[in-house]
């Protein structure tokens, strides 16, 4: 019968071979290593096809977390390990720059609609709009000035929080603490108008 080779035990002085075999074996340590060896290579795969940092970031976990998950995905002797981890987020960047095309024709497609559809605007409508418009004002007015720069910078100029924490000097967890807190008021202030 014939058997799958024993991992062995782990350490960095483990050829790529050893490695995957020892994360067949759900060794976590092997998985650690593999990513110190790695990381930066499909970091770097990611950047170059998505030009954003985040998004990179993402596809990084998501490369290494695949070969964790599902280690059939790879076959020893068919290639070299980097090339195959380099290969996989390369494709898994492509796919989201392909959901990130399609998001923004669908997003086109409903702003034109609503352009058209925003000419057609009997006063009742109008007055019930505007109405929701001074609400909302009304409640952004409640914030503190830190949370309401965060939420316009996010909305109107279309920053990220990683992007916004960059501009504004200051760590990425104040931002996300404060976006939460003003989200939770303007749903507070707000739940009994719109």
């Amino acid at each position: 019968m014939d058997s799958m080779p024993s991992a062995p035990a782990v350490s960095d002085q483990l050829t790529d071979t050893e490695l995957f075999l020892a994360i067949q074996a759900q060794q976590v340590k092997a998985l650690d290593l593999l990513y110190d060896r790695y990381g930066k290579l499909v970091y770097s795969t990611a950047v170059r096809v998505l030009n954003n940092i985040e998004e990179a970031e993402e596809i990084t976990q998501e490369t290494f977390l695949r070969l964790w998950q599902r280690t059939e995905v790879y076959q020893p002797g068919r290639g070299s390990l980097s090339g195959f981890l380099t290969m996989l987020a390369r494709s898994r960047s492509l796919d989201r720059l392909r959901s990130r095309k399609s998001t923004c024709q669908k997003l086109h497609r409903i702003q034109t609609a609503a352009a058209c559809v925003s000419d057609y605007n009997p006063p009742l409508e109008f007055v019930t709009v505007e109405e929701r418009s001074q609400f909302v004002r009304a409640a952004l007015q409640q914030l503190s000035p830190h949370e309401r720069q965060i939420l316009e910078t996010a909305y109107y100029e279309g920053l990220s929080q990683s992007e916004i924490a960059k501009r504004e000097g200051i760590p990425l967890g104040t931002v996300k603490w404060r976006s939460r807190q003003a989200l939770k008021k303007l749903r507070t202030a707000l739940k009994h108008h719109l």
